[in-house]
């Protein structure tokens, strides 16, 4: 393996070396901050500049894509490496505990939410193929724009749009592996996109990805354990493709139709189980794996109708339909990381053979919007306004097919209006209202059997007792609320300018999630030798006796962003509350509701060294605190799983050779944690890390080569927010290598 590094660093020299020795070539900007009359969709759900929106916005263009892609296909790690805010990656299959200042994302693609709200399983950055994408832009802050969910962010990955002309393809080709053992790791990749104009009007975007993972190390040459976050899945021996396929046509320039379906598969197949116990997650080479594969199956078709000529202003109406099928991974009793399983009714084999679930979601909807100039109130005032329509069914299951939670059912209108005033030149004003209503149909169910423990003086360490079936009362519920944004944006020269701003969003909790652990507390525990134990009358729970709040998030927002000459840079800081923030307590297994309390700052800078040289660099700090008994006052701070560093940052250099040659060198590095997230001084201590990374392309054959080395110096650090969804130690990826090639035909 040492040989296989030496030459790759020396391939890595002498290509910097030949290209050194030439004349050097301009810079490329595109990865670079984006100026204030960039145009954004997602912000306000109409086209504006982002001089316009007074909200923190990152927009990712798709040269900047396609770097992130030739060294990871993540989109997850794409985002934390780029965006201030967000979490590390914990480099698996499964989004838990990657949050964007403290809370919830809402992802989008093309404007159509992936997420499945009823019962919030984490697993959606996964599916994204950046492959497939053109440009991602990250709105900041609480936003009810695009319904529940929102938050923390929203992130709309906006899909490739048809190139004009007759066909062409791209085919994008990599291996990658880890140094410590490359035959047990090589991994490869391939992608490829096919995209034409007609004349007559009709354009195509065709991309097909497949790609796969086999062993997965950490610095020290230990093999990963397939499933470290207990039931999200990992990051090995899995296969993965996604397909888009886009058809649109112009009837002129100004009404267009457009159809787009979205297919994305993943199936992990684990060879060992995983040992939950400390020091540090890991595989248990004596336990093979015996439940079914880690599934992801999913088809989101959508329809999309846009006219600009409409006779209100310019029309966009998108329909869209996501079937969804999510199976988790299949795991066994495990004191005290693991210790509530479904009862298999033998206390010396405690674990159902059916302990593994699968999520079926099916979620419809229509999506109408209208940008209307209101130049009779003020000139160049616009109002933006529509309503959203959507329908969804969510259940999950054990493999035996009985019900995990209460099958939900759930209806979503709404209706917004959004008013832009450019008060001035300089000044412009935007406020704005959105009503809300879900109407939740919860069924009756029963809730399985489990099998738990707590901690006591035996010679286990702990107490095993049974929680018996409970059967779980439905009934119709009804939820709705206004939320409210207003803010406004200064222009100080034409290249730089503050802004401040109030939103709010409004979002259901995790419902399935609530159902899930009806009665699952020791207040209905029975004795292992009688499981039954429990008379009639307390063998039912009512939804409503469990059922969570509504969440309103309230966020406040000031920043100054801009450049001037060879510099660019932003910088915001935040507020964000909420009465109804959602807590996940691992240790027992309990969600919480309670007031809570997220501040922070972000910032962003590059400047030109020359014409063949950008340095940049990317600070994030966010801390937050809340109720932790409820009584009024913020007396603990957030737990790990919500912010596990409170400090992250990433310095970057880029440096353009002779002939198209590119060298980006990237360090990354995030604070530890230490903090007391309890009354009772409960502390799990996040260690700090820092890792390098390089990338080397170069012009070949009409394409571009490329090598990729990712924690270039094979360092032995814990990944803090893996480490954080169950509080034990999970180690991050150890240095890997990528060869790719990439060429457009």
């Amino acid at each position: 393996m040492r040989t296989i590094l030496i030459s790759t660093t020396a391939l890595i020299a002498a290509t910097v070396q030949a290209a050194a020795q030439a004349p050097a070539a301009p810079a490329a900007q595109d990865g670079a901050a984006i100026a204030l009359d960039t145009i954004t969709v997602t912000a306000a759900r109409a086209e504006r500049s982002i001089s316009e929106i007074p909200q923190t916005v990152q927009v990712v263009g798709q040269t900047a894509i396609e770097e992130q892609l030739k060294q990871s296909p993540s989109a997850s790690a794409a985002l934390s490496r780029l965006v201030p805010g967000f979490s590390v990656s914990n480099q698996t299959v499964s989004g838990a505990s990657e949050t964007y200042r403290g809370r919830d994302l809402l992802v989008l693609v093309d404007g159509v939410p992936l997420n499945t709200p009823l019962r919030d399983v984490s697993r959606i950055l996964s599916l994204i193929d950046l492959n497939a994408v053109e440009r991602i832009e990250l709105v900041a802050g609480a936003s009810s724009l695009y319904g529940a969910g929102a938050t923390g962010g929203t992130v709309n990955f906006i899909t490739k749009r048809a190139e004009p002309g007759p066909p062409r393809a791209t085919v994008n080709t990599a291996l990658r592996a880890f140094t410590h053992d490359v035959g047990a790791s090589l991994a490869p990749e391939l992608s490829t996109t096919i995209s034409g104009r007609e004349p007559s009007g009709f354009d195509y975007v065709f991309t097909g990805t497949g790609r796969m993972s086999r062993r997965t190390y950490d610095g020290a040459g230990r093999e990963l354990p397939s499933d470290a976050m207990l039931g999200q899945g990992g990051g090995d021996r899995f296969g993965s493709g996604n397909i888009l396929a886009k058809l649109g046509y112009d009837f002129d320039a100004a009404k267009r139709v457009e159809m787009s379906f979205n297919w994305f598969s993943f199936d992990q197949t684990p060879r060992y189980l995983t040992d939950y116990s400390l020091p540090f997650a890991r595989p248990i080479y004596s336990q093979p794996y015996t439940g079914l594969s880690v599934l992801e199956d999913t088809k989101s078709l959508q329809l999309r109708y846009l006219d600009r000529d409409f006779a209100l202003g310019s029309l966009s109406v998108v329909g869209f339909y996501n079937d969804i099928e999510k199976r988790f991974n299949f795991s066994t009793f495990s004191y005290p990381y693991n210790s509530q399983v479904y009862y298999s009714f033998n206390p010396n084999d405690p674990t159902s053979r059916n302990n593994q679930t699968t999520l079926f979601s099916n979620r419809g909807g229509v999506n109408a919007t209208v940008d209307t100039p209101f130049d009779w109130l003020w000139p160049g005032a616009r109002l933006t306004w529509g309503s959203d329509v959507i329908v969804e069914k969510t259940r999950q299951t054990l493999t035996s097919g009985q019900d995990v939670f209460t099958p939900l059912q759930q209806v979503t209108a709404a209706g917004f209006g959004q008013l832009q005033v450019p008060v001035t030149d300089r000044l412009t004003v935007r406020g704005g209202m959105r009503y809300e209503a879900f109407f939740l149909d919860v069924q009756d169910f029963t809730r399985p059997a489990a099998y738990a423990a707590v901690a006591a003086r035996t010679p286990l360490g702990y107490q095993a007792f049974v929680l018996p079936a409970i059967a779980v009362t439905g009934g119709r519920f009804d939820y709705s609320a206004p939320t409210f944004n207003v803010g406004a944006t200064y222009r100080l020269t034409d290249s730089a300018e503050v802004y401040a701003g109030f939103s709010q969003g409004f979002a259901l909790p995790d419902v399935g999630a609530y159902t899930r652990r009806a009665g699952l507390s020791t207040a209905y525990a029975c004795p292992v030798a009688t499981p039954n134990c429990l008379p009639a009358a307390r063998r039912t729970v009512s939804f409503q006796q469990i059922a969570p709040e509504a969440q309103i998030v309230n966020n406040y927002e000031v920043g100054i962003r801009g450049g001037e000459g060879p510099w660019r840079a932003t910088l915001a800081g935040f507020i964000s509350t909420s009465n109804e923030g959602v807590t996940f307590d691992p240790l027992t297994n309990t969600i919480s509701q309670q007031k809570e309390f997220i501040y922070g700052t972000e910032a962003t800078a590059d400047y030109a060294l020359s014409e063949q040289a950008r340095i940049g660099l990317i600070g994030t700090y966010r801390e937050g605190r809340y109720d932790s008994n409820k009584d009024g006052r913020l007396d603990s701070w957030l737990p790990n799983n919500r912010i596990a560093t409170p400090y992250r940052g990433t310095v970057w250099l880029d440096y353009l050779f002779d002939a198209g040659v590119k060298l980006r060198v990237e360090g990354e590095g995030y604070s530890g944690r230490d903090a007391r997230i309890d009354l009772t001084g409960a502390r799990y201590r996040i260690k700090p890390g820092a890792t390098m990374n390089v990338l080397l392309s170069a012009p070949v054959d009409g394409g571009e080569a490329y090598v990729a080395v990712n924690n270039l110096f094979d360092a032995i650090i814990q990944n803090p927010t893996a480490t954080s969804v169950r509080n034990l130690p999970v180690y991050s990826w150890g240095r890997t290598v990528t060869l790719g090639y990439r060429k457009t035909f």
